[in-house]
């Protein structure tokens, strides 16, 4: 098997609240090859979003290591941890995140203009972005204009635009109904099949859990080893 598109190796994450530490991670060790869809579950409270947030390049560690496409996390200065997520990483979380007052264009966009795309690149990029997640006929239409199920379509093409290797979905079903959850996990799923796409989930629904390639169980900081009946 390839080398892992990410390797975590006994990652730990202490919080300092006043005189108390928070062990939100405690020692984490995780491969994620190139192309697997995995899902990653565990009650409220135990790292899964801490975790997700070193793995986008949004956070660092305690202690313990992080490699990235085979690049140490760890040794990046700023600017370059800026870089990586912008070129490696796609974020879809479950509030959106999408700007109201801009046109869903315009959100889809603005990665590309972090990138220091032309207008012009920026322009075709965007509408195939939009156009693949089945909104090409709602690109000037802001986020109050759509329903929740096509602002997640939005914020998935927002993700995708920049072309990532990696995409993480932080609860991406977790604001919407059953049935337009499902619409968008489906689309996950397609993308995931048809494009290769490595993508890392967090989700409290187990059916949808059970359509991923593996499931990794975090309770209390740590992964654990069997899965819980």
């Amino acid at each position: 098997m390839n080398e892992p598109v990410i390797k975590t190796s006994d990652i730990t994450k202490i919080y300092q609240m006043g005189d108390v530490q928070v062990h939100a991670l405690c020692g984490v060790s995780l491969e994620v090859h190139h192309g697997e869809l995995v899902a990653i579950m565990g009650p409220s409270g135990s790292g899964k979003s801490t975790l997700m947030n070193i793995i986008g390049c949004l956070d660092q560690p305690t202690s313990g290591q992080y490699w990235l496409d085979g690049t140490n996390v760890g040794q990046l200065n700023d600017n370059a941890l800026a870089d990586i997520r912008n070129r490696k990483i796609g974020f879809v979380f479950q509030t959106f995140n999408l700007l109201a007052r801009t046109s869903a264009f315009q959100n889809v966009t603005l990665p590309l203009i972090y990138a220091g795309l032309s207008a012009r690149e920026r322009r075709e990029r965007s509408h195939a972005a939009l156009a693949s997640v089945g909104l090409g006929d709602r690109i000037n239409h802001r986020p109050n204009e759509l329903s929740g199920g096509q602002q997640q379509r939005v914020a998935i093409a927002r993700a995708l635009v920049t072309e990532p290797a990696i995409i993480l979905a932080d609860e991406p079903t977790g604001n919407l109904d059953s049935k337009t959850g499902e619409s968008v996990f489906t689309f996950l799923k397609r993308l995931h099949k048809e494009k290769g796409t490595t993508i890392i989930m967090v989700t409290h629904d187990p059916k949808l859990a059970k359509r991923a390639d593996r499931v990794e169980y975090l309770m209390d900081g740590v992964i654990l080893k069997n899965k819980p009946r």
